[in-house]
């Protein structure tokens, strides 16, 4: 990205990012509530700044569209909680016993196991609630029936939580294939990314053209966004990523770079992009700003 298309961008994501953690500050129960600790791991969690990147681009797909954002922002909020409970259970000793997220001790760490499953519990079934609260219209309601189903989907056995069962059975196994390890992530990471995206296009009313141009952006975005994370986890620094590196290879998983090395592993990040970026061919310029997240997906630090 040029430096003025980098910092239109920069302005842009920030922009978004606050206006998500507005909404989701308004919506959630206050940290002093009963019960009050449980509340404390939920925010502590959620608000200990994440990209946002999933809810980022159920907005930005909403206005690719010629859709309004405010509509999209519960949908969206909803995403991010979802995300959040998966990243509090996956950092679990159980799972990928990782002491740090974002920069600061993970939930386990801080408040203790019992704790940290039980925040991640509550904000899976908060993002629900909100969902199933969201609407007056019959219209509207029938939407919403329609993105709670495929949120489910993507977040549940046959998408995201899937992908993590999917993820321990193969940790520590010699022969994968890469087509073993894509059809891991397009479920762990690659489903919860792509049906943001779809929950974007639903709201904003798009036609079956942009949805299927829009499926397509989301698989190959959510491809990609793995891929970086596999090269961060060898090449970026703790300071960086805000969590242990190297933590991939001391628990025996299975990464691009093992599989077709560090090299193939960037040169199949770029494609992907591209081919996410070609998807977007039918659009104008109200797509840019999914055009800049695809790209910031393998351009990325952290």
């Amino acid at each position: 990205m040029s430096p003025q298309v980098e910092m239109n961008f920069k302005e842009y994501f920030e922009d978004r990012q606050k206006q998500i953690d507005n909404a989701l500050r308004k919506t959630l129960p206050p940290v002093n509530t009963f019960p009050e600790q449980l509340h404390e791991v939920i925010h502590y969690s959620l608000f200990a700044g994440g990209k946002r990147l999933r809810p980022v681009l159920a907005l930005a797909s909403c206005e690719a569209v010629g859709g309004v954002t405010e509509k999209c922002l519960p949908f969206a909020g909803a995403v991010e909680l979802i995300h959040t409970y998966s990243l509090i259970h996956d950092d679990l000793p159980s799972m990928d016993n990782d002491d740090y997220r974002r920069g600061r001790l993970t939930a386990h760490k801080k408040f203790g196991e019992a704790n940290a499953i039980l925040a991640g519990d509550a904000l899976l079934t908060e993002a629900f609630y909100m969902l199933s609260s969201i609407g007056k219209s019959e219209k509207e309601k029938a939407l919403g029936c329609q993105i709670i189903q495929e949120l489910s989907f993507a977040a549940g056995s046959r998408g995201m939580v899937g992908g993590q069962a999917l993820d321990l059975a193969l940790q520590g196994r010699k022969e994968v294939t890469p087509e073993m390890l894509e059809r891991l992530h397009q479920h762990k990471t690659g489903a919860l990314i792509s049906v943001s995206v779809r929950i974007g296009a639903l709201i904003g009313e798009a036609e079956d053209r942009q949805i299927k141009a829009l499926d397509a952006y989301g698989q190959k975005v959510g491809l990609a966004f793995q891929i970086t994370d596999d090269i961060l986890d060898i090449e970026g620094t703790q300071a960086e990523l805000g969590k242990s590196v190297g933590k991939d290879k001391t628990a025996h998983k299975i990464t691009f770079p093992d599989v077709i090395g560090l090299d193939g592993s960037k040169k199949l990040q770029k494609e992907l992009v591209g081919q996410a970026l070609d998807a977007l061919a039918i659009f104008d310029n109200q797509a840019d700003p999914l055009r800049a997240l695809g790209r910031y997906c393998i351009e990325r630090k952290k």
